[in-house]
């Protein structure tokens, strides 16, 4: 006799049963009676329903079902549930199955006295009679409803104390938590507020001792410290007026200092949180979590230089037009694109190259002094292709150097408008020329061809090379050293070098998104780069980490320009602004917008916006706020900080 013996594979043991005749899988938990393997995988199961089978019929390949529910599959298929045998005939393919329905009936017997039994040696619980109650054919008495109904409402009431038990855990967590926190950020808030109050004494004593003409300003080539009153201070007093050409505290004579500080005040005021954050960084942080490299803190370290900086940052309020200069007098050329300029070693010249191919030197001093509208150049230089880039000498006053499109690079001497040597190595457009302060005959180039070239200007050719991985956008020498060189490359990358061992890059700096346009140095040990991700980023030499990124010109395609001069950073912005930056915060002090050209053909309606023009070069003039800048159309403007 074929029976379903693999009815309990697949899925038939995970489904709840419900026997025919009123009998249930819940009967044999209410007897006591736990089902075994062979009640839950026996052969009197139809693997179809998964229930007691009701009228066994089987089937010609040997498998026996339910009549109704093998009837209800041969309404859809005309194959075996079990195996896929084709039935032809559901009269001729299925036959009555006498003898397993008297053994199903015979089972059922069994399992009822068994229950039977079970009840009578053990009273019910109260899970049994829950069983019971689900159970359509039970018949429960009123005194099992009323101890049913205390069992619930005990069983509701644990829950609810279990419930509440875990609401009220888990806010005491919480809270534990939130308060450990916030006791520590109180902790760490009360020390905070302990270096702002002992750095408020030191200062309140500085005002007191200057007020009272006790102190003695520092002299910079004596590092010792210097005297307050009749005491020593080990901590160097900066001088507080600083020298140099526009570089001075008052400006004018009749500057009081309550005049100076009205107008500085409110620049610290649109400032604040970044003055905040640089506070925070320059001395809180490095007197509560000082480097693991320093075992002491000095007692004000940090507090000089946010001094500093807060003095640098709010030395200046805006941007003073001094005089306009163009890169090309001819009204139907529009190719101006002015790409660099340049002041030389002793700040009275200043070079401007661009598109146009030739290279024009301006006497400082006299665009100034002249009254005209239209500048024209002391010495001009004609060069075969577009140029990209010039550089002075730090030692020859009449030494220039250009780069080009035709990749060149040309060393020219200034004051008779000729070139003393043309280099002609690189295989593609060369983008950046720089000379060394130091080594004075040395210089190098960067191209597109991804090399670094290093000349001298008394040997024919070049006297080194450096292999990059990308397009070479920029280079330029370490101001305080003849072997130390960084270039920019369209791997997103600034990459630093010592000339000595050019096999592997001493430090090679990564965060920037786009290619590095330009690289400038604001002393030996920092340095700042410029990309087309609309950031610049600075960094020191010995160390990878990026130091602070500064954010707010647009620069997405074009090269717009860098220059350094001290702690102020100047670069260029495609929607045709010039921005500067102190070095010690994020965001720009300054930003100067350059009118758009207009041309006769243009419509009245045009928007500045809808112009594509772009700052391209920016050029300091260095110990002194002078900035000249130029635009896409080749306009130039002298401008000072105010």
């Amino acid at each position: 006799m074929a029976t379903g013996s693999g009815s309990g594979s697949g899925g038939g043991s995970k489904r709840k049963r419900s026997y025919p005749g009123g009998y249930s899988s819940a009967m044999p938990l209410l007897s006591g009676v736990t089902p075994s393997m062979e009640d839950k995988d026996n052969d009197f199961v139809c693997p179809i329903c998964f229930n007691f089978i009701r009228e066994a019929h089987i089937t010609r390949c040997g498998h026996t079902f339910c009549f109704e529910c093998i009837i209800k599959c041969f309404d859809t298929s005309s194959r075996c549930p079990k195996c896929n045998f084709d039935l032809e005939n559901r009269q001729s393919d299925i036959f009555p199955n006498f003898l397993l329905n008297e053994l199903v009936a015979k089972h059922k017997i069994k399992l009822d006295k068994v229950a039977k039994a079970s009840a009578a040696s053990n009273p019910r619980s109260d899970q049994e009679i829950l069983n019971s109650i689900l159970d359509p054919q039970s018949s429960m008495s009123l005194p099992e409803c009323e101890h049913m109904i205390r069992a619930l409402n005990d069983r509701k009431d644990e829950l609810l104390n279990q419930s509440l038990l875990v609401e009220y855990k888990l806010l005491k967590e919480f809270l534990t938590q939130l308060k450990r926190i916030k006791d520590d950020e109180l902790i760490r808030l009360k020390r905070e507020t302990s270096v702002i109050q002992d750095d408020l004494n030191l200062v309140e004593s500085l005002v007191e001792n200057v007020q009272q003409m006790k102190i003695e300003v520092a002299d910079p080539d004596d590092p010792e410290g210097v005297e307050i009153g009749h005491e020593e201070k080990p901590a160097l007093v900066p001088n507080l007026v600083t020298s140099g050409e526009g570089f001075n505290l008052f400006k004018r004579k009749e500057d009081s200092v309550e005049g100076v500080m009205g107008v500085r005040r409110k620049h610290m005021q649109r400032h604040f949180d970044d003055l905040t954050s640089c506070y925070f960084s320059n001395r809180v942080q490095k007197v509560l979590f000082p480097p693991e490299a320093k075992e002491e803190v000095e007692e004000n370290e940090g507090f000089y230089e946010f001094s500093s900086s807060l003095n640098n940052f709010t030395r200046y309020s805006s941007l003073r037009h001094l005089a306009t200069l163009s890169y090309t007098t001819d009204m139907f050329n529009n190719a101006s694109i002015v790409s660099s300029i340049e002041f030389d070693k002793d700040q009275e010249l200043f070079a401007i190259a661009g598109v146009t191919k030739r290279i024009k030197i301006y006497n400082y001093n006299t665009v100034l002094k002249d009254t005209v509208d239209i500048h024209y150049p002391s010495i001009e230089m004609v060069c075969g292709s577009k140029i990209s880039c010039v550089a002075w000498s730090a030692f020859h006053q009449s030494t220039l150097a250009s780069s080009d499109y035709d990749h060149t690079v040309i060393v020219w001497d200034a004051a008779t408008a000729t070139k003393v040597m043309t280099f002609q190595e690189h295989e593609k457009r060369c983008w950046s020329v720089d000379f060394n302060q130091v080594n004075t005959k040395l210089l190098a180039s960067g191209s597109d061809d991804t090399k670094v070239k290093l000349w001298s200007t008394d040997i024919q050719h070049s006297v080194a090379s450096l292999e990059a991985k990308a397009n070479v956008c920029c280079v330029k020498f370490n101001p305080s050293s003849c072997y130390h060189l960084a270039f920019g490359s369209a791997d997103h990358c600034v990459h630093y070098y010592d000339l000595r061992y050019t096999k592997q890059p001493l430090n090679v700096f990564k965060g920037h998104k786009k290619a590095v346009s330009y690289v400038k140095f604001l002393n030996k040990d920092t340095l700042v780069s410029a990309s087309t991700d609309s950031q610049l980023k600075l960094w020191n030499v010995n160390n990878k980490h990026c130091l602070r990124s500064f954010v707010g010109h647009v620069n997405e395609k074009n090269f717009v320009g860098l220059a350094t001069n001290g702690d102020y950073i100047t670069c260029g912005s495609e929607n045709n602004g010039l921005y500067v930056y102190y070095k010690g915060l994020s965001k720009p002090l300054f930003n100067y917008k350059f009118e758009p050209m207009r041309s006769l053909l243009d419509r009245g309606d045009r928007r500045d916006e809808d112009s594509n023009e772009f700052v391209s070069a920016v050029c300091w003039r260095q110990q002194c706020p002078v900035i000249v800048a130029a635009n896409s159309q080749g306009t130039i403007k002298i401008l000072e900080l105010n």
